[in-house]
């Protein structure tokens, strides 16, 4: 039976304060005001004193307005037909389509039972050489790019999405900016990977409140895929966007601030989110990459810190592109030895030169005289930089691994890699691979290879 409350206490912001007894903490309730029927939440229960954000605001939201109280928590529609839709951040369309009302699941839940999950052994092809052979991307991780504001992290994510070796992708926003969400679902539908793909889009013109709901939504939807054994890749961006929701409603509800004003709780409210990713047996999986902005570059900014001690990993874009340095995948080695022989030693050699370069290259800034092996890190840095961080570079990891002997090839003698004898005989290029400009037809096979990734 429905609970009426024909009285309301308080508004304070999105937040109003009604009399309720018996009800329950995540129900669901329906403000009935002039302006017509607002779904809210409730977010706290004080004895019979129960407070409900509401998902429309409450600008139109008068004491003496109806609250109906629905008995269900928050709820959205699954079945293939969400493939191909854009929904806000209540499950609303926002692509103009009709509603979606039957076969209601239950968005908020609980995370999987560690005993129903498997250890990771599967990568996911992303086309990145970056990602692919330096800190390969794992089903059922959770991983996070970490970045600052003005950083092409959307177009990164979108090329992810457009490139991943995966069954359904589904694409949480929040806070975006009105043209970041055109160029991220109008790139997706350009590209044809909307018609398998879900987008959840919380845009900066809509309530602070539906902002919380985006990754409830794309992560519930995502478990049931993964259940019918779809192999499902979450993307979200930014959760700095949803972290600051969370301090905004704390502030409303008076909470004692912790670390720059942000909820005591916020470690607990990512991790319950960031676990959902799982890898189930003898289904599917679900694999998170969301994206965390760090305001000033600021990594122990509260919401990077708190995402560094959930995730399994990160990847540090900077400076347009994904540095080496600071970017870890702690999965990696589940599937590496999978992948093709030399894959972990060629890895390891390449990063240990660029660290050679990067101290080569202050030596340079600071006038001292270069030598002739710091003449070859010069020029390994540079091809480094330009054929394998540089983010429009696509290619599948088979040619990933062979561009990078070919680096190596050009740069350096056989025996100064310090890479084993029996991979250097059988993966150093037979020829001498000249430097770009000189070699014209090596010149035009790679520009190819980036025009038109092919699969591993």
């Amino acid at each position: 039976m429905r609970r009426i409350s024909d009285k309301i206490i308080q508004i304070s912001g999105n937040v109003i304060m009604v009399l309720a007894p018996g009800v329950k903490y995540g129900e669901l309730a329906l403000v009935s005001s002039e302006r017509g029927d607002s779904f809210a939440e409730i977010i706290r229960i004080e004895e019979e004193r129960v407070y409900l954000q509401v998902f429309s605001g409450s600008i139109g939201i008068s004491t003496g307005d109806k609250v109906t109280f629905l008995g269900h928590e928050m709820r959205v529609h699954f079945s293939k037909n969400l493939l191909g839709r854009v929904f806000d951040g209540t499950g609303r369309p926002r692509d103009g389509r009709p509603s979606l009302n039957e076969n209601l699941i239950q968005v908020s839940g609980s995370t999987v039972n560690p005993v129903k999950r498997i250890i990771p052994s599967r990568m996911i092809h992303t086309g990145i050489p970056m990602i692919d052979m330096f800190n390969s991307l794992v089903e059922s991780q959770k991983i996070s790019i970490f970045t600052t504001p003005g950083e092409p992290y959307n177009e990164l994510l979108v090329r992810v999405a457009l490139q991943a070796k995966v069954d359904i992708t589904i694409l949480g926003g929040m806070g975006l900016r009105y043209d970041d969400y055109l160029f991220l679902k109008n790139t997706l539908e350009r590209d044809g990977a909307l018609s398998r793909s879900v987008l959840f889009i919380h845009t900066a013109a809509d309530p602070v409140v539906e902002c919380l709901m985006v990754p409830d939504l794309s992560l519930a939807v995502a478990e049931r895929f993964a259940l019918n054994g779809e192999r499902v890749l979450v993307l979200l961006t930014d959760m700095k966007n949803f972290c600051d929701a969370l301090k905004e409603i704390a502030i409303i509800m008076e909470h004692v601030p912790s670390n720059r004003g942000y909820p005591g709780d916020l470690y607990s409210q990512l991790a319950s989110r960031y676990e959902k990713a799982v890898d189930f047996e003898d289904f599917g999986s679900v694999t998170i990459l969301s994206v965390t902005t760090m305001p000033g570059d600021d990594i122990t900014h509260p919401v990077p810190d708190n995402t560094g001690y959930i995730t399994e990993g990160q990847y540090y874009l900077t400076n347009k592109r994904i540095e080496p340095f600071g970017s870890l995948s702690r999965l990696k080695q589940f599937v590496n030895e999978n992948t093709r022989e030399d894959h972990r030693s060629l890895m390891d050699t390449m990063v240990q030169l660029y660290a050679f370069y990067q101290d080569t290259k202050e030596k340079k800034a600071m006038g001292f005289r270069m030598s002739s092996w710091d003449n070859k890190l010069l020029k390994y840095g540079n091809l480094f930089e330009r054929d394998l961080m540089d983010l429009s570079v696509n290619m599948p990891l088979k040619d990933a691994l062979d561009r990078g002997w070919g680096i190596l090839a050009e740069c350096f003698e056989r025996e100064e890699t310090g890479l084993r004898t029996e991979l250097v005989n059988k993966f150093w290029p037979k020829e001498m691979i000249l430097c770009h400009g000189e070699d014209q037809t090596y010149q035009d096979s790679t520009e190819k290879r980036k025009r038109q990734p092919e699969a591993l």
